[in-house]
């Protein structure tokens, strides 16, 4: 999953397709991680962010944040976005991963952006991680096919 600086966003969708992959018994070796197009390494997850996810009982605490780099992309069947803009900037500086970077919402058919909660209320992360588990939910099975069998 890639967000902006890897600290609000990312880190959700990554605990919550964690979470689903266990509780559905999804049999494979899936790695699921997520990296930001831009922001400082070694950050960790927002407070906003460890806090939404506490409230389902999904701990981020050992997040830290990471930028996409050729050598990550390059191990990861499915790269899925949180904006049309972190869509384009990635097919555009890594173009031997087109195939493979899609936004989130795409996965459930729509083509929205998930609105970044950062420095915003608390509300502002219950709503983004409302977002991203409605499309995790409703894209699933297209995450799963897709991660499956890339290209």
């Amino acid at each position: 999953f890639v967000c902006t600086a890897n600290i609000c966003r990312s880190p959700i969708a990554m605990g919550m397709l964690r979470d689903m992959l266990e509780e559905k018994h999804i049999e494979g070796d899936w790695q699921v991680d997520s990296a930001g197009t831009w922001g400082l390494e070694g950050e960790p997850a927002a407070a906003g962010s460890r806090a939404v996810m506490d409230t389902i009982g999904i701990d981020i605490g050992d997040h830290r944040a990471r930028r996409v780099d050729h050598d990550l992309l390059k191990s990861y069947d499915l790269v899925l976005t949180m904006e049309l803009g972190h869509k384009e900037a990635l097919r555009m500086e890594f173009p031997g991963f087109i195939d493979r970077i899609y936004m989130l919402s795409e996965m459930a058919g729509d083509k929205s952006d998930i609105k970044d909660p950062y420095g915003g209320s608390y509300a502002g992360y219950e709503q983004a991680a409302e977002d991203i588990q409605g499309y995790l939910e409703n894209g699933f099975d297209t995450i799963i096919q897709l991660a499956s069998h890339p290209g």
